[in-house]
């Protein structure tokens, strides 16, 4: 298939954001701190949302020292917690703006041991997958009032060899980092083209789109073997001879939040070899990513365990004449 991003497409693509409001969840550092950066940069009002406090601030601090105009401001959400995402939530939904862009980020890979959320799902399918899930449902009404909403959710070539485990979703036998990672980043595909499949069919207006950074220097490793794991002492020489820097790698998330190119259900990322490296381009989607079957049983289950059930649209309308 022909790529239809055309030319080597860069941050001064970027368009102006004037008026935006864009959420952006594990924005204090990585590729969500960089997305959050050119975001604000690009003149959108910008919610820095991660789980510290300390991060936060030091986000902000840096983010306005690069863009002295830079709107924005953070937000607590632990998204290994349920109650902290509907908190979180809550509050923007009694700040009642509209949002134009949400950024489903934030992630954790390859836990050396099996971790569970406050609610014992298995962490990397509970923070990756289930909590943007639960968030982008519980935003989905700010979502909706925007006149050209996108919801951006980050996802990975580990997605390739993921398999959706429907009879040990969080891993209780046998548990494999790297396949309960995998796991994970399919599911955020399946997520993505389930929700524009959705918002197509009950009228929701969202664009529903995916992006992956390619072989780039991410806070992952941090957040899953540590920096002191083997992963974590060979990831930096394999990036620098394979991958690109993490302001690259977050150049595929940006076009898809924000290019008049992107498409609905489109998945962007690098186009050089092995998509490890190089420019924005439209990313190879495994024949599983495309299970419209599978993505269903996936979103019934997502919604049962997280308590989140998303409207029809036989719902939005009772609900717009009350």
């Amino acid at each position: 298939m022909m790529d239809s991003v055309k030319g080597n497409w860069g941050i001064s693509d970027v368009p102006k954001l004037a008026g935006k409001l864009a959420v952006v969840t594990g924005a204090t550092g990585g590729l969500g701190y960089e997305n959050a950066l050119e975001l604000a940069r690009a003149g959108a009002e910008v919610i820095v949302a991660g789980r510290s406090e300390v991060k936060g601030a030091n986000a902000l601090r840096r983010i306005r020292t690069a863009v002295p105009e830079a709107r924005v401001r953070f937000e607590l959400v632990d998204l290994a917690n349920l109650k902290s995402i509907g908190e979180f939530s809550g509050r923007l939904l009694k700040e009642d703006r509209p949002i134009d862009i949400l950024v489903n980020n934030a992630g954790v890979m390859a836990l050396p041991k099996r971790e569970t959320t406050q609610e014992g799902f298995e962490l990397q399918f509970g923070t990756n997958h289930l909590a943007h899930f639960a968030l982008t449902g519980q935003l989905l009404p700010l979502l909706r009032r925007s006149g050209e909403p996108r919801v951006v959710t980050v996802s990975s070539l580990m997605h390739k060899v993921g398999v959706i485990h429907f009879d040990d979703l969080q891993w209780k036998r046998g548990y494999k980092p790297t396949s309960a990672y995998a796991q994970s980043k399919l599911a955020n595909l399946l997520f993505t083209k389930e929700l524009q499949r959705r918002s197509d069919a009950h009228g929701w207006g969202l664009m529903s789109n995916a992006a992956h950074p390619g072989g780039s220097s991410t806070d992952l490793i941090a957040n899953g073997p540590g920096t002191q794991s083997f992963m974590g002492r060979i990831s930096p020489i394999v990036v620098r001879i394979i991958g690109h820097s993490v302001v690259k790698g977050a150049l595929p998330t940006l076009f898809a939040a924000t290019s008049p190119e992107a498409m609905p259900a489109g998945y962007y990322g690098p186009k050089g070899m092995f998509e490890l490296k190089g420019r924005v381009g439209e990313a190879t989607v495994s024949d599983k990513a495309n299970d419209a079957s599978l993505a269903r049983g996936l979103w019934d289950v997502s919604e049962e365990l997280t308590g989140v059930f998303w409207p029809t649209a036989r719902e939005f309308a009772v609900a717009g004449k009350r």
